[in-house]
């Protein structure tokens, strides 16, 4: 089903509409948290947030083409919240190592080298790449001009470059 009318019907209050959109959005939402965040925790309450704030206000929007760009615009507030809110240290004792399913071994390498950019080109490179966002779209999500965005990509690949040769 388009998600145009998938996004017409949950605004009328359809719930089943609302959670077959989320659904087809959730992937991504997970990589552009788990990107900014770096911890699944904060990243799924991130997501838990972003999903309540776009029930209550999903009659505010005005244009339904624009739902993945309005979605993911709140995603990122809400990333930024907990990354403003996080001050804690955690003991190393506490740090435990995550399992990583086999499925997962394909994306280590690239999730490795994202994460070692710095957080201004890992967003660009995951919104670009994971999210399939265009410049232009990324520069309304971020408010920032074009052209910026477009820098900031064309840096994060040479990063990943040299990363990868590395």
């Amino acid at each position: 089903m388009p998600m145009d009318n998938l996004v017409k019907r949950a605004q009328r209050g359809d719930a089943d509409a609302f959670a077959e959109l989320i659904q087809s959005q959730m992937q991504n939402m997970y990589k552009t948290a788990r990107a900014m965040l770096r911890d699944d925790e904060d990243a799924a309450d991130a997501i838990s947030d972003t999903i309540l704030v776009c029930w209550e206000k999903l009659k505010q929007l005005k244009k339904e083409e624009f739902f993945k760009t309005w979605m993911t615009r709140i995603l990122i507030n809400k990333c930024n919240d907990y990354l403003r809110q996080r001050k804690k240290v955690y003991p190393v004792e506490e740090v435990e190592a995550t399992p990583v399913s086999p499925e997962a071994y394909e994306n280590i390498e690239w999730m490795e080298m994202i994460n070692c950019l710095d957080e201004k080109y890992r967003l660009i490179m995951v919104l670009y790449y994971v999210n399939g966002f265009n410049t232009t779209e990324i520069s309304a999500i971020l408010h920032m001009p074009d052209s910026t965005v477009r820098t900031r990509l064309a840096r994060g690949r040479g990063r990943m470059a040299e990363l990868y040769t590395e």
